[in-house]
């Protein structure tokens, strides 16, 4: 069902036309009678959208901050999505930066309140900020911990069905849980593994819910970039197996801080293969009158597993990086062959099994569908063919990740292919002027472009220092700045790094420095905005934390932030002619900017940037110098 148009449709005028005449009005007139700057950035930006839907085109909107971008882009989304009848996507960087889009006192609900529009907006968050019931379950049944019995207390009555049908409302998000930590919300939240089309509760489940709600949108659907990009890469397969696809079709997409999508497609568009789960798995199906040679088969899967991912973190690289290279060795592709041919044995053998209805069917179902999964990754893993592959520490085991093949192809062929405008918008979208870094990454040849400056005048607002320290100086340089109670964001190249850090922070400075992962990170931020706490640490935000004013007046930026020498960059760095010039210097320049620019949000702003350099990072002064708004100065 369409919702009223903003403005009146004419036959004099094409629905373009009549588009640009009211974004012209609404922004020089009407919002600013309503209080809101005019500024002459956001029109030209709102004007450049308008033609981009006009041309069925992908636009990379560069907009410097205090730009307006939000209203730039949310005027002509409302506008299109009424006139086609079908909702404008709006895809953000993460999770956290969803709830600030729609908090109460920002920009979507203030535009509406203004020009008197009632915005229907939607979140369609990852599977994984759901609360999987089955999980709750199988973790209350093995653990006492307080936090699953306060879980358990929360959820609604119509869930144990204890309440009327007409009482059932989306319940179970992350963000409703803000005093877990996210180990903690790890233990009791989807997993996919899960068998969602299997389960007995699934009408009743949180997930299923917001779904249902969220596809019934007719004007704004916002998700994060990893959802779009799991929904890009299931779309198919959930249409063959008769299942809607996790996302409506949408009239036009616009992604903030669009320069992230890449690494969101490179972390959908892999196969993962973990130490524990496929004997988790076997272990719960292994129940009393199973068939003899089914056990069999499933004792030698788990032994010649165990023995893949022993030789496996034998042979994977001893060093720092998150992803770690591995020496493919004649053995390890033998046994990760044998796994193949164990697995799809067991396949088999499981289809007699279902029939004699001895193992459950749900979990049974699980198993199935894991062992299908398995079979294809491992033997990408194991073949001669394009796919990256690595190996990482995830909650605290060895996980086997692989990608088929570089995301550029993939996104070329099932997005950028399509006649769907779609807008990139961000502050940082161009290296050196040119938008080719970004567009090679993601697989687009044809598209629009502009760049706009920022309103502010930064040299009266903000000051910008690069600090030499010795090695193994940092944290105590941070510390000294800290200790003014300034509040202060520090940003990290990585988990690892900040955990390094905080190693290093005293006992007794603890009660004052918030770390992401403590709790749920949109908590984290909204206690750092009210002052309860004068230090964030964080290695996701960037980009996309907006805390104006003396909430937040200082950024350290704890280290230079460079792409590690992984496999996955290192399969970037050899289709290029100057590895560190076309990826790891833009990489670095524009994860920089970025940073930077969460101090300065609004007019009234003010502060400081500290760039902490030891080692070789001190040598790469002249790289950065000059993609800051101001003079850098240097320091000792």
């Amino acid at each position: 069902m369409k919702s009223k148009m903003p403005f009146p449709l004419s036959k004099e005028k094409s629905f373009y036309e009549s588009l640009n005449d009211w974004i012209g009005d609404t922004l020089y007139d009407d919002l600013t009678e309503k209080g809101f700057e005019c500024r002459d950035e956001q029109i030209y930006m709102a004007f450049q959208i308008e033609q981009a839907l006009k041309e069925k085109k992908v636009l990379f909107a560069e907009a410097g901050v205090g730009t307006g971008k939000t209203i730039a882009y949310l005027l002509p989304a409302i506008a299109y999505a009424r006139y086609t009848g079908k909702p404008a996507l709006i895809s953000c960087a993460d999770e956290t930066l969803i709830d600030q889009l729609v908090k109460e006192d920002g920009d979507i609900r203030k535009v509406g309140e203004a020009l008197g529009l009632d915005i229907d907006v939607r979140l369609a968050k990852s599977r994984d900020q759901y609360l999987c019931l089955k999980r709750l379950e199988e973790t209350g049944n093995t653990s006492t911990e307080e936090y699953i019995e306060w879980i358990e207390d929360s959820i609604p009555d119509f869930v144990h069905g204890n309440a009327s049908l007409q009482s059932i409302h989306p319940y179970g998000e992350r963000s409703d849980y803000p005093a877990l930590s996210d180990e903690q919300w790890k233990t009791v939240n989807f997993h996919p593994i899960q068998q969602c089309a299997a389960c007995d509760v699934r009408n009743r489940c949180g997930q299923t819910i917001h779904r249902n709600h969220y596809r019934e949108a007719v004007e704004l659907v916002i998700c994060s970039h990893d959802f779009y990009m799991e929904h890009i890469w299931t779309k198919e397969s959930r249409k063959r197996q008769g299942q809607l696809p996790l996302l409506p079709e949408a009239s036009m997409i616009v992604f903030d801080e669009g320069h992230l999508l890449e690494y969101s497609a490179q972390r959908a568009l892999t196969y993962e293969v973990q130490n524990s789960t496929l004997l988790n798995l076997l272990e719960r199906i292994m129940v009393d009158g199973i068939r003899e040679k089914t056990l069999q088969l499933m004792e030698r899967l788990i032994d010649t597993h165990e023995a893949f991912f022993t030789l496996l973190e034998r042979l994977a690289d001893d060093t720092d990086n998150e992803r770690k290279a591995i020496e493919k060795t004649a053995e390890l592709m033998a046994i990760g062959k044998e796994s193949v041919q164990i697995s799809t044995a067991l396949l088999e053998e499981f289809v007699f099994d279902g029939e004699l209805f001895i193992i459950p069917e749900y979990d049974l179902k699980m198993v199935e569908e894991y062992l299908d999964q398995y079979i294809y990754s491992m033997e990408l893993f194991t073949s001669q063919n394009d796919a990256v592959d690595w190996l990482e520490e995830r909650e605290g085991e060895s996980t086997l990740v692989i990608m088929p093949r570089l995301v550029t192809d993939i996104l070329r062929e099932k997005l950028f292919s399509s006649k769907t405008p779609i807008v990139f918008s961000s502050a940082t979208l161009s290296v050196g002027e040119q938008f080719t870094y970004l567009a090679d990454g993601l697989g687009i040849q044809d598209f629009l472009s502009f760049s706009v400056e920022s309103p502010f005048d930064y040299d009266e607002v903000m000051e910008v220092f690069a600090t030499d320290v010795e090695v193994g100086g940092k944290a105590q340089r941070a510390l000294e700045l800290l200790e003014d109670g300034e509040q202060t964001l520090i940003l990290f190249k990585s988990e690892r790094a900040m955990h390094q850090f905080k190693d290093q922070v005293p006992a007794d400075w603890k009660e004052r420095i918030a770390f992401e992962g403590e709790r749920e990170l949109s908590s984290i931020v909204r206690e750092f905005q009210q002052k309860q706490v004068p230090v964030l640490c964080s290695y996701h935000l960037w980009e996309g934390l907006d805390i104006p004013q003396d909430a937040l007046t200082r950024v350290i930026i704890y280290d230079l932030p460079l792409p590690p020498s992984d496999p996955l960059f290192d399969a970037r760095r050899q289709h290029a002619k100057d590895p560190f010039r076309e990826v790891d210097l833009p990489f670095m320049l524009l994860r920089l900017r970025q940073g930077a620019g969460r101090l300065i949000r609004t007019s009234a702003d003010s502060g400081t940037v500290h760039l902490l350099l030891e080692g070789e990072e001190q040598q790469m002064k002249a790289e950065i110098e000059g993609i800051f708004p101001v003079q850098m100065k240097m320091t000792n």
